[in-house]
Order: C-alpha cells, then sequence, then structure tokens
C-alpha cells in the first residue's frame, strides 16, 4: 500500500455530520432533462452548513441522488461542493459519494475526487449482486489501496445495499487507515447489532447514529466511541442538531435528554421511524419535500424515476406536519436554551 494516507482519522470525526440533497433545477423531475443541478444553490447551501456550525458534510448518498445524476452532473456537483468547502475553510470535512456499481468505476470517480482535494467519500457497495462478506471485503481493501489518500466514510445501509455488514467485515474495516467513520443508517438503532459491532471497532472510528439515537449512544459508550452523528435532518435548518451537539459537549445531560426527546417528537409523524422499509420506497423525494417545504435551502424536485407524483398522499400528509413540528421546536429550543443554542445564520 502507498504511504500516502488520508488527512484526516477516525479518530478525528467529532460532531455533526450533515448530510444535504442535490439542489437541482426547475424541471429536472423530467425524462429528457439535462445539467439539472442548481449549482448557485449549493454554493449558498454549503456556505450556510459551514457558517451555522456543522463539523462535516456528507454528499451524494440516497438523499444525495447518487444514483439518479448522470456522470456529468456528480463532476460539476463535486467540484462545486469541494471548491466552496475549500474557501470556507481548508481543511474542513467534505466526504463526496463515489458509490457505483462496481469496483473500476468507484475507483475512477474516487481520483476524481482526490484531485479536487476533498477530504474522502461517501462510500456505500456495488448492489446488483448480494456482496457476501469475502467479496465485501476484497472490494474496501480495492478501493483503500487504489487511492490510499482518499479517508472513506463506510454507507452501512441495509435497505440500500442489501443486507448489513457483517462483523467479520468490520474487523476488515478496522485495518484499513482509511476508513474513518461508517454511517450506520437503514432502519438500524442503538440496540444489540450497534453493540456487538462496536465490539470490533472501538475507538477505530465511530460508528456515527442518527441524532435521535446519538443521546442514548453517548449515554452507553461515551464520545470517545460514538463521537459523532450523521443528521439528513440539518437539511431542514441544523440548529436543533447542533445545539444536541453542545448539549453533549458541554456535560449537560438534562439538556440532551430534552433535546432528544424534542427531535424524536418532530420526527413522530415522519414515516422513516414508523415503517423504514415503507420510506425507503419513497425516501428521495420525501427528503426533498421536507427540505424545501422547511425553507432552509430550496432543492428542487428530485429526479427520475423516484418523483413526488408518486408518494402517497398520506406521506406527503405526514411529512409536512413533521415540517411542523420542526419548526416548532426550533422555537422551543431557542426560547429554553437561549445564547447556548445555536443560531441559523442569514442565507448567503
Amino acid at each position: 500500500m502507498s504511504s500516502r494516507l488520508p488527512k484526516v482519522t477516525g479518530r478525528d470525526m467529532r460532531g455533526v455530520m450533515a448530510y444535504p440533497p442535490t439542489p437541482a433545477l426547475d424541471g429536472a423531475d423530467e425524462v429528457d432533462a439535462r445539467n439539472t443541478v442548481n449549482l448557485e444553490e449549493t454554493e449558498r447551501m454549503i456556505r450556510s452548513l459551514i457558517r451555522d456550525g456543522v463539523d462535516a458534510i456528507a454528499t451524494n448518498g440516497t438523499l444525495g441522488e447518487m444514483h439518479t445524476l448522470t456522470l456529468d452532473e456528480w463532476k460539476a456537483y463535486a467540484s462545486c461542493v469541494a471548491e466552496t468547502a475549500q474557501s470556507e475553510n481548508p481543511d474542513f470535512p467534505v466526504f463526496i459519494g463515489a458509490t457505483t456499481l462496481n469496483t473500476r468505476d468507484t475507483i475512477e470517480r474516487m481520483r476524481f475526487l482526490a484531485d479536487l482535494g476533498v477530504t474522502g467519500t461517501l462510500l456505500g457497495r456495488p448492489m446488483w449482486g448480494d456482496m457476501v462478506a469475502p467479496i465485501m471485503e476484497r472490494f474496501y481493501r480495492h478501493v483503500a489501496e487504489a487511492v490510499p489518500e482518499m479517508a472513506i466514510v463506510v454507507y452501512d445501509n441495509t435497505a440500500a445495499f442489501g443486507g448489513v455488514i457483517p462483523r467479520s467485515v468490520y474487523r476488515t474495516l478496522v485495518d484499513l487507515p482509511q476508513v474513518v467513520a461508517v454511517k450506520y443508517a437503514g432502519g438500524a438503532s442503538v440496540g444489540f447489532r450497534y453493540h456487538n459491532d462496536m465490539a470490533h471497532t472501538q475507538t477505530s472510528f465511530p460508528l456515527m447514529p442518527i441524532e435521535t439515537d446519538w443521546f442514548p449512544a453517548w449515554e452507553m459508550y461515551g464520545e470517545e466511541l460514538a463521537g459523532m452523528a450523521w443528521s439528513s435532518t440539518t437539511a431542514m435548518g441544523p440548529a436543533p442538531v447542533l445545539a444536541l451537539r453542545d448539549a453533549l459537549r458541554e456535560g449537560r445531560t438534562e439538556d440532551a435528554r430534552w433535546l432528544t426527546e424534542r427531535l424524536r417528537w418532530a420526527h413522530e409523524p415522519f414515516i422513516v421511524g414508523q415503517d423504514f422499509f415503507e420510506f425507503a420506497k419513497y425516501n428521495i423525494p420525501l427528503e426533498k419535500i421536507r427540505v424545501n417545504a422547511a425553507g432552509y435551502m430550496d432543492v428542487g424536485k428530485s429526479r427520475v424515476p423516484y418523483t413526488e407524483d408518486l408518494v402517497p398522499e398520506v406521506h406527503h400528509k405526514t411529512t409536512h406536519e413533521h415540517v411542523e413540528r420542526y419548526k416548532q421546536i426550533t422555537a422551543e429550543i431557542e426560547a429554553r436554551l437561549g445564547s447556548s443554542s445555536p443560531r441559523t445564520a442569514e442565507k448567503v
């Protein structure tokens, strides 16, 4: 393996990793659409998230429509994200998705990202055929060795990639210095699987829970093991999630407990917490619906074939109820915590 290594390690990964969408221009949901990425909104979105205080940004997962962007669109978006973040802070951690259906295309995309100077990649795995443990292990070894300077946030999503990452694979990931975190998603929560996987990873890198599971993970394992959470909710305005981060860091346990309860209450109507596999059928348009309704950013429509017109009306309704609750708790947090609560900056 080359002597080149990523700029960050697993022990550097702390705080909130934001997962924003890929903003779309008008007409992006049409089958003949071309060059659909709204680069102006992309730049504003990245600057807002960084200035408002998130600790890292990851793009081009499911919400980031990695699988519905053309190669040219992905390159344009990745370049804009990288250049914008670097202009704000050259050392700001940015992870851009490079998941494809095979190893060689993934490596080519990672090399493109390395040339942009980004921190690393958010990386799922090929999913056309089920990947048994030895194939999965070889895949991650190959990509890490091919582009050794790129840090890797492994995307563990049981719905998207056809199953869990076996514990034997986690043992392999620990051996790869490129692996700096795992996005622990796909309906997984802080329970037996999380505990057993962490028995292998320990302090090598965080298994990032979603923000609504962060407090129990922190209580059980502490900052050294559970020091970073992932959050697509930050695209609705990051202040409530950042308030939770600050409460955890400052040892304000009762505030952290209250913030977690309010975040969970805000999510109650959203289908993701009731039936994850139902959510997975419509997750891209539902995420864009909630982000646009919240008003923190304007991300346009989702791209074909996963478009809003095919989402059942009941999911539209409950998603908007979720947004209204999120707006309510944002005001509640400001009223309760005052100067301790992060504030969202004006649009830039």
